[in-house]
């Protein structure tokens, strides 16, 4: 199997998937077993999705509550099966997030997310950021 350059191919799927929305795009891009590692504060942490699942968890998780939701990656390194990148997150909130209605206001934050690869696709990340930030900004403490 030949071996792509996976940060470029991160770098397009972001743009492709989370920013474009480009949601029948995910096949290309996400294996058919996707495992958050460790995201703390994802209800998701610790699961192994399908692609199906990933997609839901783009939609209800956080293209329904931002629907502006965007990703500008600040850096990125590659190293064999992983693309570590950092980025700043910005969005609007439009749409209920748990129980909370909508506050109509926008997040600024930024974080870090090592992607795992398989087989030249994504397969699961590790993630940190900084979310409490995001509580913040919209009110919610």
């Amino acid at each position: 199997m030949n071996t792509i350059n996976k940060e470029s191919f991160l770098r397009e799927f972001m743009h492709e998937v989370w920013n474009k929305k480009n949601l029948e795009k995910i096949e290309k891009y996400i294996h058919n077993q996707y495992t958050i590692h460790l995201d703390p504060g994802d209800p998701w942490e610790g699961k192994t999705l399908s692609r199906s699942e990933f997609k839901n968890r783009l939609e209800s998780g956080s293209f329904e509550p931002f629907p502006d939701i965007h990703f500008e990656i600040t850096s990125a390194i590659e190293e064999e099966d992983y693309v570590a990148v950092t980025w700043i997150l910005t969005g609007t909130n439009l749409g209920k997030i748990g129980e909370h209605p909508p506050t109509k206001r926008t997040i600024n934050t930024t974080g870090i997310t090592v992607y795992h690869f398989k087989d030249n696709l994504i397969n699961g990340h590790t993630q940190i950021f900084d979310r409490k930030t995001v509580m913040k900004q919209l009110r919610f403490i």
